[in-house]
């Protein structure tokens, strides 16, 4: 069948390991079923397969994407949402030890088929379309989880979104305005702070300006480059919330202004199926379409890879099938 995979990793080169053509189709597991994918969102977390970077060994080759969107045998439209794990956990799946998304530990979604637990099957509501929803599975379920699980928000509150057009930073700019937060962001370029703006955010900045006054929330997925100024921009008894270090996993903790500032830190990791149920809700609710930044042909989707790698994103690229 039709794929795009990782034959082999290359951590400086990730694009040289990006393969579009034909891979065998998957063995059919006990309790899963088969998905005619119809669009399927892309993530850094494809970019890091890639990179041969991952929570356990990859066997390469390996199928690519996260999450998606398509049809059932029976014609059924559904999502699929993207977190798998041990099937005897009865807690929050998102710290059950043996977590996997597809693409880690089973083939991913960037395929003309894609096989997956009953259990992760969604139905898509129909204000949705196949490409806002598949935009929906992983990096707008990681911004939800992050705002309304993790931060203690309340409507009105300022909060920083570190960065302007990202898939999750625009996702937490549509969530935190339809929430009623007072939502600032950053961006490196005037175009970059115009997206922000458009979809909700009050006041944008350049990477790493004072802001005029401190914010109750700051929202980091970029890692060593933000990560001070987010430290410098959150109020005392604030929050800061991260899920990503794409520039870095290594910042200066400023361990004595933590503590002395009594600012709490909360890692994410994208979000439940209940979580992703009440995302569609939210979503649906307040007549949200998500920012799609480029929708490409699953054939010419190394336009994409290279677009996402060298920062060019005003949303999700999402590719279809």
């Amino acid at each position: 069948m039709f794929a795009i995979y990782a034959d082999k990793p290359d951590f400086d080169n990730p694009l040289s390991a990006l393969v579009i053509g034909e891979r065998p189709e998957p063995k059919l597991l006990d309790g899963w079923i088969r998905v005619k994918v119809s669009a399927v969102a892309l993530n850094w977390h494809d970019l890091w397969t890639l990179r041969g970077m991952g929570m356990r060994p990859i066997a390469f080759p390996m199928i690519l994407g996260c999450d998606g969107a398509g049809t059932l045998d029976d014609g059924a439209e559904i999502l699929i949402y993207p977190l798998m794990g041990n099937p005897d956990w009865k807690e929050d799946e998102t710290i059950d030890p043996d977590r996997n998304v597809f693409s880690e530990l089973h083939p991913g979604t960037m395929a003309d088929y894609a096989f997956v637990p009953r259990r992760n099957i969604i139905v898509r509501p129909k204000e949705l379309t196949q490409v806002e929803g598949a935009a929906l599975g992983t990096a707008w379920l990681t911004a939800y989880r992050m705002l309304f699980t993790r931060s203690n928000l309340r409507a009105g509150q300022t909060m920083l979104v570190q960065g302007a057009s990202g898939g999750v930073s625009t996702a937490l700019i549509q969530l935190g305005n339809a929430a009623g937060m007072n939502v600032w962001a950053t961006g490196r370029t005037e175009e970059k702070q115009k997206l922000a703006r458009n979809l909700g955010a009050q006041r944008t900045f350049a990477p790493g300006e004072k802001l005029p006054e401190k914010v109750d929330a700051v929202f980091d997925t970029v890692g060593a480059a933000t990560w001070k100024h987010s430290l410098h921009s959150v109020r005392t008894g604030g929050t800061i919330v991260t899920c990503g270090a794409h520039t870095g996993r290594d910042p200066s903790a400023e361990l004595g202004q933590l503590f002395r500032e009594q600012i709490s830190v909360h890692g994410s990791y994208l979000g439940t199926l209940h979580e992703f149920r009440n995302l569609l809700t939210f979503v649906t609710t307040h007549g949200i379409h998500p920012q799609i930044g480029e929708i490409l042909p699953m054939e010419k989707a190394e336009k994409g890879f290279r677009d996402m790698w060298e920062g060019r994103t005003a949303g999700k690229f999402v590719f279809t099938r």
